[in-house]
């Protein structure tokens, strides 16, 4: 867990990433963040940059960190 906290605190990081990278850095699978988007029931919202999703940093923070 501390692993992926450095991870998501490096300041080199964008402030928002794609589902597959955010399910990674939340050690869940890409299909548990889209179901989250599509049903709109998740514990974090994505946005939508070009049709895509992603999902931004510090919501992936609060969520590690159990604020969301």
């Amino acid at each position: 867990m501390q692993t992926v906290n450095n991870l998501l605190n490096r300041a080199t990081l964008p402030e928002v990433l794609p589902t597959d990278e955010a399910a990674a850095a939340i050690n869940r699978k890409p299909q548990t963040l889209r179901k989250w988007a599509c049903l709109e029931n998740g514990p974090i919202r994505p946005v939508r940059i070009n049709g895509r999703l992603a999902w931004k940093v510090s919501d992936l923070q609060s969520l590690l960190n159990g604020e969301a």
